[in-house]
């Protein structure tokens, strides 16, 4: 009876020790999160191997380390429009060789908007859609959408082309691919020249000439007309006394 009531301890020990072993073991096996790293748009569009001239301009303009850091310290996120390595080999000859330096960088800044859209946003989005150009040389540089349900088209004014392929679509960061280069039409525009300003001596004189109302009376010529009409008397009398006289 003894031995049953030993063993039937050691058995209720055993489980118990187990149970609570269970737990502990579970816990120390899950691997923990690791932190979440910093956005790095280089390295998203190097997970596909078809946008190495978009990552050059990038490189070459530092819009890249400009994208990066806005990330990591803004609210608002971010959304580019990343080309294809086939919309920059479908662009005309010379395209980009007529653009000049800062052209270039209005170019890449021309893919990326200040603020995060997602798909469904831009279906309903006001446009002009600001960029990352807006405003510069006094130009709007701005995006124009239009969609329905499925299919979203991304405009400039003189290229127009569907978006279809997300790259990235969570917060803070969109990436979508578009396959042909978004020109903007302001580098297209003809700018009207700047208009000279008259001279300093013929303004005033026009000013001063439309800002006097002309004179109804010359105060002058009133009193030489009196005068004249005064002799006109005088001579009437003289002459009148001298026919008197003959």
């Amino acid at each position: 009876m003894a031995s049953s009531s030993l063993i039937l301890l050691s058995l209720t020990i055993l489980v118990t020790s187990s149970l609570l072993l269970i737990p502990t073991v579970t816990a120390q096996s899950a691997p923990a999160p690791g932190p979440s790293g910093p956005i790095n748009i280089t390295a998203i569009l190097e997970k596909s191997s078809q946008y190495n001239f978009f990552i050059r301009l990038l490189n070459q303009t530092q819009a890249g380390d400009q994208i990066n850091n806005q990330l990591n310290n803004s609210h608002e996120g971010m959304t580019v429009f990343a080309p294809t390595d086939n919309a920059f080999n479908n662009l005309p000859s010379g395209a980009l060789n007529n653009l000049t330096e800062q052209q270039h960088v209005q170019l890449v800044q021309y893919h990326i908007c200040p603020k995060y859209y997602s798909l469904d946003s831009l279906l309903t989005v006001s446009n002009p859609v600001r960029t990352q150009a807006t405003g510069q040389d006094g130009g709007v540089f701005g995006l124009y959408f239009t969609g329905q349900a499925n299919q979203l088209n991304v405009s400039t004014g003189i290229v127009d082309v569907p978006i279809y392929n997300a790259l990235r679509k969570d917060f803070p960061l969109a990436v979508y691919q578009v396959d042909r280069v978004l020109l903007p039409k302001e580098f297209y525009e003809a700018k009207a020249p700047a208009a000279s300003p008259p001279s300093g001596r013929s303004g005033a004189a026009a000013d001063s000439g439309d800002a006097r109302a002309p004179a109804t009376g010359n105060p002058a010529g009133n009193g030489s007309g009196k005068m004249n009409v005064g002799l006109g008397f005088i001579s009437g009398i003289w002459l009148f006394c001298m026919g008197l006289l003959i």
